[in-house]
């Protein structure tokens, strides 16, 4: 590790590991009702394909944005920035084929929602934090 890593603020070391955590989390809980018939599945009721694909799928993105922040890369920053758009754009998605009619769990909105939040926080801290990390 180098000096450049051990100057970043001890919150880029958290944000590293809560977008692996959530990542990992997050491909968990989207894989068990994807890939597998059973509790999982039922408990998932009105889930919606387009959102669990995208929220499976992006898992696996959250996790290299966290191994980019731990290892101090400069494309983390900008990973972090995509990753909170295309989550907003896939919850402007959903928002529309809920106003069309379709069915939904009340809980996709608040896992949208706290997604969302988590990566729009995330992106703002890297961006406005660290504008000088190591490439």
């Amino acid at each position: 590790m180098s000096n450049e890593q051990n100057k970043r603020p001890i919150a880029f070391w958290v944000i590293s590991i809560v977008a692996i955590l959530f990542g990992m989390l997050t491909i968990k809980s989207g894989g068990m009702v994807l890939f597998f018939e059973g509790e999982a599945r039922q408990a998932a009721g009105n889930y919606v394909p387009f959102v669990l694909w995208f929220n499976f799928l992006a898992g696996f993105v959250y996790i290299a944005a966290g191994f980019g922040f731990w290892f101090g890369k400069s494309w983390a920053r900008g990973l972090a920035v995509v990753i909170a758009l295309a989550t907003l754009l896939a919850f402007v998605a959903f928002g529309i084929y809920v106003l069309m009619g379709g069915s939904y769990e009340t809980r996709t909105v608040m896992a949208m929602s706290l997604r969302s939040m988590v990566w729009i926080t995330i992106a703002a801290f890297a961006y406005f934090t660290d504008r000088k990390m190591p490439a």
